[in-house]
């Protein structure tokens, strides 16, 4: 059992630059840029500026989506930012998003680039701008922005809590693990609940909501976060990995899952995507309904 005594907070945090884990060498208390660094611009409308983390996914997923559709308006440029090296202290990235977080997009369509941050508002901007993914219908649309706020205050006790303590910590603690397996298997249960009456989040449509709970709770169940889908005994939850399945066969999402991606099998990994003929040489990394 975990010592409760252990450990006495002082009257006064200071930071300790030991501290943090794996991540150690990048988290601050302070934000602003760290060092001079202009983001390099491509030929698109669209300039993404991400790493396929399930953040970044979202919106490589939404603009593959839309592409498929036929806009080719949301043709895009993605430009690696490697949060391990710092790159998201950049000036140039800091100016896009000043809370040094991918993704971050910069929309050039028109005469003043306008720059979008937080992945659930940049999913939000593309869905409006190209009239796809989010519905009209005034219940409708608040089912779908429901959905999708839902994933942005649920998913960081996922993964800044379960997941950090479950993989990341410098070692694992009982009760902050406890304490979060806990609260994600609770959001799981939200999910499949809602999934048992309709086949996506927002209802009968697929959705910016899906698009946006996908890398992370579909992730986790099919087993690609944290190692943890034993732990968490995902197969109690079968209507989220029928939903997941389905979306992970969807040509879209294997092409977006893959952009800024830099871990996993060589021919899983296309870190920057700037045409459509990138992905040619690329064996798409798919979901397989075991895992």
């Amino acid at each position: 059992m975990t010592d409760d005594t252990a450990y006495a907070p002082p009257k006064v945090w200071a930071w300790n630059k030991a501290n943090g884990g794996r991540f150690a060498n990048i988290n601050r208390p302070v934000a602003g840029a760290t060092h001079d660094k202009e983001l390099p611009v491509g030929k698109h409308p669209l300039q993404l500026y991400s790493l396929a983390t399930p953040n970044g996914q979202k919106v490589t997923i939404m603009l593959e989506e839309l592409l498929a559709l036929g806009h080719a308006g949301a043709e895009y440029d993605a430009w690696l930012i490697k949060i391990g090296q710092g790159d998201q202290f950049g000036s140039g990235f800091v100016a896009a998003n000043p809370n040094s977080k991918i993704p971050a997009l910069v929309d050039r369509s028109g005469p003043t680039p306008v720059r979008v941050f937080e992945s659930g508002a940049i999913l939000v901007h593309l869905a409006e701008k190209f009239g796809a993914f989010l519905p009209t219908a005034s219940a409708a649309r608040a089912e779908c922005l429901s959905w999708l706020f839902w994933q942005m205050g649920s998913a960081p006790y996922l993964g800044g809590g379960f997941g950090h303590f479950y993989a990341y910590a410098p070692f694992k603690m009982e009760y902050p693990i406890n304490r979060f397996a806990m609260e994600t298997k609770r959001q799981l249960d939200v999910l499949d609940r809602r999934l048992a009456e309709s086949p996506y989040l927002a209802g009968t449509d697929y959705t910016i909501a899906d698009m946006a709970v996908w890398p992370w709770y579909g992730g986790l169940v099919k087993g690609l976060l944290y190692g943890a889908a034993e732990f968490l005994a995902v197969h109690e939850y079968q209507h989220v990995l029928r939903w997941a399945d389905a979306i992970g066969q969807r040509p879209a999402v294997q092409r977006g899952r893959i952009v800024n991606r830099m871990v996993g099998e060589p021919s899983s990994q296309l870190h920057e995507r700037h045409d459509a003929s990138d992905f040619e040489t690329k064996t798409q990394d798919k979901i397989a309904p075991g895992g």
